[in-house]
């Protein structure tokens, strides 16, 4: 074996490997010596800890104008003359796709519908390494042969962290994400990727969310909202087909009392409601007013819908009313604007 190094150079047959150390074997660097930087690689040269000259792909001759920051470093007076000892490290810079991460624990993001929410989520990245001397200093470290596996251990709290804030940053509403994976991946990129590179001199072509899901409370609280939703919109059918049969006179007076029924019972129906809701529902007897302040069984009455629906209406802010104690208030204007 010669006493120095006269070719540095790394074949990578591993197809999983992110950064290696050339072995020196106690060996010096020879001046003149060949580096060969094949594509998808670039090879990173460290002098005592610190981080010196960075080249690309192609084949160098190890002399004093390849090498100006370790000349800085070295304090070479009259350039490299003789040999030197220094670490190589061969960094694989083609993408990584297909690496997975996801949520170990509950993460807590604040959402201007539900308030702070407990998510969790998990997906898919493609990666890069596009600043090695960032990448070995902050991911790989002094590791001689640093892999894929050890790469997704160690990135996968980190990607988390990343994505908490991105995801914090886009404001994009807890009940839309279902609906929006991909857009929210692309939204999320412009975000991950400056902290990316500073932080670990990694870039992410490509960031796939495939699932964002929220404890069982806020599931019930989803659904108990488009229920909500429902009752409102086939309340407003009821009144439309109404309004029309008034207009062309196909309904008399038991024919529109006979479409409220079904419009209702279809409503209960959709909801699921039982017998208790079918009393709440029942309609406040002829020839009695209404009074001004009521109860939420009084405004279930009204609306045709159960009391419960009226309570998440109350809690939701679409119907406006007034808690006293454990009592919720509402007012007969605040039930006609509700109406309206």
């Amino acid at each position: 074996m010669s006493e120095f190094i006269e070719i540095i150079e790394w074949t990578d047959d591993s197809r999983d490997t992110l950064s290696y150390r050339f072995p020196d074997e106690g060996r010096a660097i020879k001046r003149g010596a060949q580096l060969i930087v094949r594509e998808s690689q670039s090879a990173q040269f460290v002098y005592l800890g610190q981080f010196a000259d960075t080249f690309g792909p192609g084949k160098y001759a190890l002399v004093t104008d390849n090498l100006p920051i370790l000349n800085r470093v070295k304090g070479w007076k009259y350039g490299f003359e003789s040999p030197f000892k220094a670490d190589v490290y061969f960094v694989t810079t083609r993408l990584f796709p297909g690496n997975a991460w996801g949520t170990a624990n509950p993460v807590m993001i604040r959402d201007a519908d539900l308030g702070v929410v407990r998510v969790r989520a998990f997906g898919t990245y493609d990666c890069r390494v596009v600043n090695p001397a960032v990448f070995l200093k902050e991911v790989a470290g002094t590791d001689g042969h640093f892999q894929l596996d050890a790469f997704s251990n160690v990135m996968r709290s980190r990607l988390v962290s990343l994505f908490s804030e991105a995801l914090a940053s886009s404001r994009i509403p807890i009940l839309d994400v279902a609906s929006r994976y991909a857009e929210l991946g692309q939204a999320l990129l412009p975000v991950i990727n400056p902290a990316l590179k500073d932080k670990y001199g990694l870039e992410m072509p490509s960031f796939v969310v495939e699932n964002v899901s929220v404890p069982p409370e806020v599931e019930q609280a989803i659904d108990k909202r488009a229920s909500m939703a429902v009752v409102r919109n086939l309340n407003d059918y009821v009144k439309y087909q109404i309004g029309q049969g008034a207009a062309t006179g196909s309904a008399g007076p038991a024919g529109v009392g006979a479409e409220i029924a079904v419009g209702m019972s279809v409503a209960q129906q959709m909801l699921g409601a039982g017998p208790a809701a079918a009393a709440a529902t029942a309609p406040v007897p002829a020839g009695t007013a209404a009074p001004e302040v009521l109860n939420p069984a009084q405004v279930a009455a009204i609306l045709k819908v159960t009391e419960a629906d009226v309570i998440a209406s109350l809690e939701a802010g679409d119907l406006k009313g007034k808690r006293i104690g454990t009592e919720w208030r509402v007012t007969r204007a605040a039930v006609d604007q509700f109406l309206a």
